[in-house]
């Protein structure tokens, strides 16, 4: 409609300019004066007239003093003829310069045809791009069932991306291949009865690679590939969905062997019967689509479907059931060795010091997918190109991890000194339990300098990778927790609501202690059920399955994990006092101190098991 108004509005300004030139070509600058014959005769006769035009019937007389006028002769006689009827002598006739004008075509259209046909040429214009518009609004509801997936053509060697593009995932670069295989020799496998798998599910956390690893697939078996996501099969009508799946496996077998990739299959594929319209929901619609259609392929239909999920709780029990999706392959956060193998990936295009040590940026990003490395880097290249550097250092990459977590350093922020110093106490705290406990994580960086909403921050991470967590680890990382509330109490005697989210999170922790991990005297065993509703959005409650008893129990074994940490800690920082002040005197100097610096400053500290005492 907007276009249509806009077409509108174009032949609307080519009339006016049209327009324009026409009156600009038909109308002179100065009005001629309407005289008669006899007027004119007696002009001639007392020699007032300079020229005389003749166009046709049409007399422009221009007289000596720049007068024009106008007068219109006799039809069919000549101006010679008329004026001598009229008296006047030929050689006054004589001494009169006559232009006589013939007619253009240019001005017979423009003054005889053109203001009849401009509006036929108008109104024809107008019913023309009314039928353009109704056509074209007919090809856009033809194609509104069409699927929007987009084809990655094998050929096209800049979209290409093989496994050597992929680092790490060895696991499942292992399982995929199989795929590749299927794709690339599919007899050999129909030879031996083996079927063709119809669907692979990648289950993992957002960033681990799903999407670049499937166009891998595609990329080692050289076979297009398409790419949608879930929620560009759903529309506010029902039937559409399920007209472009039913396009989309179409255009795949016309161009197989092929892949469909499905990115967020979650959109369409979640448990059917919980949306609103029963049966007739548009998404419920789409995906028995998708059912139907993997339950068509025959065994020579060489496609497969691989989606992506990081919710596979809440899928549909038919699409996971076997002869649909039969392979789930799991993308795991990277260890500190793929995580290595990410970092140099993403840093080929990106010039790096000699002295930058990947393997120890690796060992300060445990958790971090293979988006967050990407992402880490790039904001390393940031921050050197900021400062104009033509190379990016370990200080760079070092800043972009603290930034990536905390947020951006906010150096502008004025702090009391007084504040400064309870927030340099605090953190000190914190660093000094973290070194002197035996099953606490190393401290990589200690800083006062407030990053994001956080006054200042101790950056701790473990030496290598852990997956199991003892109940010694957690009690430690407890202590850790109180070690800035019970270091601004013992030295300033009061304490500030720069502690609240230690406590939140030693609290949550000592819960997860008794109510998920069975590591209290409450026993083996867990307590609350938490349950996720997808009905409408996401709504999380616990179900509480223990009784009233049972939780003063838990609350009473959550008190006592954290009282028996504040004792520990209370001891420590006591005992270490002295220590304690150097570190916070530093800060307050240095403002931030790195780990080398840090381990210096500290000595080498005895660990201590206290923390790992029975509750």
């Amino acid at each position: 409609m907007q276009k249509l108004f806009k077409n509108i509005g174009v032949v609307f300004l080519v009339f006016l300019l049209i327009s324009g030139i026409f009156i600009l070509y038909s109308t002179p600058q100065k009005p001629p004066v309407a005289t008669s014959l006899s007027d004119l005769a007696k002009q001639i006769t007392d020699g007032k007239v300079k020229t005389i035009q003749v166009d046709a019937d049409n007399l422009q007389t221009t007289l000596n003093d720049g007068t024009i006028e106008k007068t219109t002769k006799e039809t069919g006689a000549s101006l010679t003829e008329t004026l001598k009827n009229y008296g006047v002598d030929a050689a006054k006739i004589q001494g009169v310069n006559i232009d006589i004008k013939s007619p253009s075509s240019a001005s017979f259209w423009l003054e005889n045809i053109l203001p009849f046909l401009l509006p036929l040429i108008l109104i024809g214009a107008f019913i023309w791009f009314m039928l353009k518009q109704a056509q074209k609004g007919n090809n856009q509801a033809m194609s509104f069932g069409m699927s929007r997936a987009r084809m990655i053509d094998p050929k096209n060697k800049n979209q290409k991306v093989t496994f050597k593009d992929v680092a790490g995932s060895k696991e499942a670069k292992e399982e995929l291949y199989e795929i590749v295989e299927f794709l690339k020799s599919p007899k050999k496998f129909l030879n031996l009865g083996a079927k063709i798998p119809k669907g692979v599910l990648l289950l993992g956390s957002p960033g681990t690679g799903k999407t670049l690893i499937s166009k891998a697939v595609a990329g080692e078996a050289n076979v297009p590939f398409f790419n949608i996501s879930g929620s560009e099969f759903v529309e506010m009508f029902v039937g559409v969905g399920a007209s472009r799946v039913r396009d989309l496996f179409k255009q795949a077998k016309k161009n197989a062997p092929a892949i469909i990739f499905i990115d967020e299959i979650d959109a369409v594929g979640r448990h059917r019967g919980a949306g609103l319209g029963g049966g007739h929901d548009e998404r419920e619609q789409t995906l028995n689509q998708i059912l139907v259609e993997m339950d068509g392929f025959d065994t020579t239909t060489n496609v497969i479907i691989i989606a992506a999920t990081n919710r596979p709780d809440v899928l549909d029990p038919a699409l996971l059931r076997p002869g649909r999706f039969d392979r789930r392959v799991m993308m795991d956060l990277p260890d500190i060795e793929e995580r290595v193998e990410i970092l140099k990936l993403h840093s080929k295009n990106k010039p790096l010091a000699k002295d930058t040590d990947l393997r120890r940026i690796a060992q300060r990003t445990p958790g971090f997918s293979g988006a967050d490395l990407s992402n880490l880097l790039n904001e390393g290249a940031i921050l050197a190109a900021r400062r104009n550097q033509k190379e990016i250092t370990q200080g760079e990459l070092t800043e972009a991890i603290e930034k990536v977590v905390l947020g951006p350093e906010r150096k502008s922020r004025r702090i009391d000194e007084e504040e400064k110093k309870i927030i340099a106490y605090h953190e000190a705290g914190h660093a000094l339990l973290a070194t002197s406990l035996k099953n606490a994580d190393p401290v990589q960086k200690v800083s006062i300098i407030s990053r994001g909403s956080a006054g200042g921050y101790t950056f701790s991470a473990p030496e290598k990778d852990k997956t199991l967590h003892s109940k010694n680890y957690f009690l430690d990382e407890l202590s850790v927790l109180l070690g800035g509330y019970i270091s601004e109490k013992l030295t300033f005697g009061v304490v500030t609501t720069g502690a609240s989210n230690d406590l939140d999170r030693a609290t949550a922790m000592a819960r997860g202690l008794v109510t998920r991990y069975g590591m209290s005297e409450l026993g083996p065993r867990t307590f609350g059920h938490k349950d996720e509703m997808v009905f409408l959005g996401r709504d999380i409650h616990e179900e509480k399955n223990y009784s009233e008893k049972t939780a003063e129990e838990i609350d009473k074994q959550i008190t006592l994990f954290i009282e028996n940490a504040y004792q520990v800690t209370e001891k420590l920082l006591t005992e270490k006092k002295e220590t304690l002040r150097k570190i916070a005197e530093t800060l307050l100097e240095k403002e931030t101190i790195e780990q080398d610096e840090y381990n210096a400053l500290v000595g080498i500290v005895k660990k201590t098991e206290v923390a790992t005492e029975k509750v």
